[in-house]
């Protein structure tokens, strides 16, 4: 089964309408499936890029163009939002949204993203935030429908276990939040409340965490680890996932282990190996989670991963990872998109 992808931000996901099933038994989707991009064909004035879907109901493969490639970030300090790889998206009406110019803090940089995370589904929305992790300490909030007083209010992150953690926003706490690195600490930031966006600290206290063999502890003493933080729109639970990699080949990193727990608003995080109807998707975007029954052909209880040289899935149940080395060309999952006749 292949990948899905979600580029970086979620830079434009429309409204989530629910798999409606016909009367025939078969789904017919409103939105589409989690996808990746899987081939481009590069023309001189355009590009054509082909989609992989999971759905068994939807077209394995679907293509779309565009007119131009857009960056994330354009020149020194430029910073703008665009659809061109949403894949429901229209063709001859691309959205553009221009933020203001970045400002880069003392002794931090603005050059590269670690991730974009939005409060609303789309940037166009009024009361729409969205939020620029960068490498390093800065992390920077910008209103975009503010239009011309749109600016950007700059936060400089003391603790460094935050550095390279991704942002994401949670709907259930109304808040950004970022998970330390080494999975002790979670970050929030209330922008309604606390107008001097004050960060909360949440510690985390384990429960039930299995017993390692000592060869799977050898193996995971010498593995890179991230941690990711997700949240479920339609249980509302959250869930923070712990990835193992290991070097191998010198240069590739493989995916070793995979351990999921559930997070309480008290900080309780309880190792599970069972998240019931839901399937998790983690890449190089903002992780996300969907329930499988909705999307024929996706697995339960299980988290799929896409890297830059990996496809990997680890079931839960049993804790079995299927890995493939595969050079991947936008290692991003694309969260479901609203289909718009």
């Amino acid at each position: 089964m292949s990948l899905l992808l979600s580029h970086s931000p979620k830079i434009f996901i429309r409204k989530p309408v629910l798999i409606r099933a016909s009367a025939g038994g078969s789904s017919s989707p409103l939105q589409t499936p989690p996808c990746y991009i899987d081939g481009a064909k590069f023309a001189p004035d355009n590009v054509e890029l082909s989609f992989a879907y999971t759905c068994k109901d939807y077209p394995k493969r679907k293509k779309r163009r565009l007119s131009s490639w857009s960056s994330l970030l354009h020149g020194v300090g430029i910073l703008r939002l665009h659809d061109d790889l949403n894949p429901a998206a229209s063709d001859a009406n691309p959205k553009r949204i221009s933020l203001p110019p970045l400002v880069t803090l003392p002794h931090c940089q603005t050059q590269i993203i670690t991730n974009v995370s939005l409060s609303s589904l789309s940037p166009e929305e009024e009361d729409c935030v969205v939020a620029v992790k960068f490498m390093g300490p800065q992390l920077s909030f910008c209103r975009p429908s503010a239009q011309g007083n749109s600016k950007w209010f700059n936060i400089r992150i003391a603790n460094p276990s935050f550095y390279s953690s991704r942002v994401m926003f949670s709907k259930k706490h109304n808040m950004f939040r970022i998970p330390g690195s080494g999975g002790q600490l979670i970050a929030s930031w209330d922008l309604c409340k606390d107008i001097k966006h004050t960060p909360k600290f949440q510690e985390l206290v384990y429960h039930f965490l299995p017993e390692p063999t000592e060869a799977e502890r050898e193996v995971m003493d010498t593995c890179l680890t991230t941690e990711h933080l997700v949240e479920s729109q339609s249980t509302g639970e959250t869930f923070l996932v712990r990835c193992f990699r290991q070097t191998v080949n010198k240069a590739l990193l493989e995916t070793k282990a995979v351990m999921v727990f559930r997070v309480s608003p008290r900080g309780n995080a309880v190792y599970t190996q069972d998240i019931g109807d839901l399937t998790i998707f983690i890449s190089k975007a903002e992780p996300f989670c969907v329930r499988a029954s909705s999307f024929p052909g996706v697995s339960p209880n299980r988290v799929y991963m896409l890297d830059v040289m990996e496809q990997a899935c680890f079931k839960l149940a049993d804790s079995f990872i299927t890995t493939l080395t595969e050079r991947m060309m936008a290692p991003y999952f694309f969260p479901p998109q609203n289909i718009e006749y």
